[in-house]
């Protein structure tokens, strides 16, 4: 506590492989990008420490090295191991979308030569370099230092375990709280998928890193290191986190997650309301709040228009926008759509990329209804918004989905989600209720083709109720997914990382008091 009980700000540390403006492969760029910015916005110190890469805009992002000839090291045991790299800086501005104060670690063989973040044979030396490299700055050159470092994945996974063993007697590091946050437990940055490595080779997790360039480093298990040394393990929500703990769901470590669940929680992500906003966003035929929605249909006839579909303000317009993978859950369609619409005439526009399979299902779709089914197989940065503004429903049966964004833009322009009643779905939409009229979306349970077509029917029932419709679409834009939000529940998981750490050394001082005691 700090003067009249005001708690101290927390110095925070994301160490990762992406942060969006300055290099973004996927949704994890985004989360760092917006979490770390959140973060600073309620008061806090929060930087990031990421590659430095070529592809980064040096005219609109000033950059300045501060630290040469940091030699980090790759093998305990031999030091004419060490890679020498540099560390440059980047000063927050207050631009509108400048990142937080961001460390890079600099060098030419392993990042700046390499035109792609991922995609490596030597990724497992890259991202390990990187968690090495943020230690050894924090240790011998930086004048800062992080109350809390934060892990994510495999690819800065082997963090946490470097820094309870490699650095367990640094009088720098030793008090840093560590947390090691789960995006994807699918991938656990071996050589091969982990469930294919023999017996005798798995690691245990335990002990110091093998010599990074060794065959050892092929099947050493990152995130179960993390997940055995971190002080507390989140992933982006409540429910997945739960999910974690099962034989489904755990990838291999569900006795090790059990083993640590005390230590196991879940925070949804959030999303920018900035470039997620109805009332500003110029893609939209009409710009809407929550006092307009009504004027929403105009971005529907819009819609309709521009996929060529019969303008018909009273049709039913459902969307998909996702990556088209079998966790996404469109194998439940299949079934059931053909009988959706001829009983409903409804209209379904779909957006998005990824498997053949799923998307000449939705060729044929498109070809087997004209004046109902429009497919848009391609990747489009604008065309999400445009349909959020005018849906009536988006469609998410994900098989799993840790967290979702889908349905918080979704929900943030008015289009109301069907989904199944999984990880963050579950914790991101509550089921309505039409009597009471609140609620802000249709589940299901079962991963079942029935299951979704009684969801997507009671959602086809409600909309024909104009007045309870209107209330659900003002309930869903009302809901608070902002990153401000998520922040503040990272606040409170930091805080108790801290705490735990506190105790944990307490604990070892204390064991060491007692064994040292001699006994008369």
């Amino acid at each position: 506590m700090g003067i009249f009980g005001k708690k101290r700000a927390i110095k925070v540390l994301f160490v990762t492989s992406e942060q969006t403006e300055f290099a973004k492969a996927g949704g994890l760029g985004e989360v760092m990008f917006s979490l770390s910015r959140a973060l600073c916005g309620i008061g806090h110190d929060a930087r990031v420490f990421m590659p430095l890469y070529a592809t980064i805009d040096r005219e609109l992002f000033p950059l300045e090295r501060t630290h040469e000839g940091l030699s980090v090291p790759t093998d305990s045991k031999d030091p004419e191991k060490n890679i020498i790299c540099n560390i440059v800086e980047y000063m927050s501005s207050d631009k509108p979308r400048s990142p937080v104060h961001t460390y890079f670690l600099e060098n030419q063989e392993y990042y700046e030569m390499r035109s792609n973040v991922y995609g490596y044979e030597d990724d497992r030396i890259r991202f390990a370099l990187l968690s090495r490299g943020a230690l050894e700055f924090l240790s011998k050159k930086s004048d800062w230092v992080p109350d809390v470092i934060v892990s994510t994945d495999w690819l800065t996974g082997w963090l946490a375990s470097m820094l309870r063993v490699e650095y367990k007697n640094d009088p720098r590091l030793t008090s840093v709280a560590s947390v090691f946050s789960i995006h994807n437990l699918g991938n656990q940055g071996m050589k091969v998928h982990h469930k294919f490595i023999p017996e005798s080779e798995r690691d245990d997790g335990v002990g110091d890193m093998p010599d990074f360039f060794s065959d050892r480093m092929g099947v050493v298990n990152s995130v179960r290191r993390a997940m055995l040394y971190a002080d507390v393990i989140n992933t982006v929500s409540q429910t997945h986190a739960k999910e974690l703990l099962t034989e489904e769901f755990g990838e291999g470590l569900e006795a090790l997650l059990r083993e640590r669940r005390e230590r196991l929680y879940g925070i949804l992500n959030g999303i920018d309301y900035e470039t997620n906003d109805p009332s500003m966003d110029t893609s939209l035929a009409k710009n809407f709040s929550t006092r307009t929605v009504d004027v929403r249909v105009e971005n529907k006839l819009a819609i309709q228009e521009r996929f060529g579909l019969p303008k018909n303000k009273r049709a039913f317009l459902m969307v998909i926008v996702s990556r088209f993978t079998k966790q996404k859950g469109f194998s439940l369609l299949e079934p059931v759509i053909d009988q959706f619409f001829k009983a409903t005439g409804a209209q379904l526009i779909v957006v998005g990329t990824g498997e053949t399979e799923i998307m000449e299902f939705f060729q044929e779709l498109e070809k087997k209804y004209p004046t109902q089914a429009r497919a848009h197989l391609q990747f489009s940065e604008t065309l999400p918004h445009e349909l959020y503004g005018g849906a009536d429903v988006a469609l998410i049966p994900s098989y799993f989905e840790p967290c979702g964004l889908t349905q918080m833009e979704a929900m943030r322009f008015g289009t109301v989600p069907v989904a199944r009643r999984v990880g963050g779905l579950a914790d991101s939409i509550v089921p309505y209720a039409p009597e009471t009229r609140t609620g802000t979306g249709f589940l299901f349970d079962d991963f079942d083709p029935n299951a979704l077509l009684i969801a997507l029917t009671e959602a086809f029932v409600s909309w024909q109720h104009p007045t309870g419709w209107r209330k659900l679409m003002q309930n869903v834009m009302m809901k608070d997914f902002s990153w401000e939000n998520s922040a503040r529940e990272y606040e409170k998981l930091f805080r108790l990382a801290i705490r735990f750490r506190a105790e944990d050394l307490k604990k070892k001082t204390n064991n060491r008091a007692v064994n040292g005691r001699r006994i008369e």
